[in-house]
């Protein structure tokens, strides 16, 4: 969840510079927008970038989880091997339904979200504790599981 949170800083500084630096590099005093339109177009931007989180899985691993979240769980975005928002939220319905998972279904694998997966994760081969912290257990136990749902893309 930090990461999210850090990522989606660094996102809204880096467009913040970016039409900073356009306005300056491509405006003349002529054509420049009025102070307070540009920086109504800062302050009213929102970024939402898409979340990838793969925890430790290459494409192939994570496109195996898509084809069993497609298959059991109500994911219709493309088998593109990256975990984002709408991979995420079919998980979180699946860790509502059996695992604990008691958070909103909004795609954010937050540290809640990774204790109901370390909980599904105890059925192949997680022997880590619950405690919301996606480490070498967590991400080895995860790649037991992309190795399972293979046979959703067959």
């Amino acid at each position: 969840m930090r990461s999210t949170v850090l990522t989606k800083k660094l996102v809204t500084i880096a467009i913040a510079t970016g039409i900073a630096a356009g306005s300056i590099a491509g405006a003349s005093a002529a054509v420049a927008a009025p102070a307070s339109v540009s920086a109504s177009a800062v302050h009213s931007t929102t970024v939402a970038p898409l979340a990838v989180q793969n925890f430790g899985l290459n494409s192939t691993q994570a496109v195996h989880v898509q084809c069993w979240l497609a298959d059991y769980w109500s994911y219709t975005g493309e088998l593109d091997g990256q975990l984002g928002t709408n991979s995420w939220k079919a998980f979180q319905r699946n860790l509502k339904t059996y695992y604990g998972y008691t958070g909103s279904i909004d795609g954010d694998p937050g540290v809640n979200t990774i204790k109901a997966l370390q909980r599904l994760l105890k059925l192949h081969g997680y022997t880590g504790a619950i405690d919301g912290d996606a480490g070498t257990g967590t991400r080895a136990a995860f790649k037991n599981f992309s190795d399972w749902a293979a046979s959703s893309c067959n």
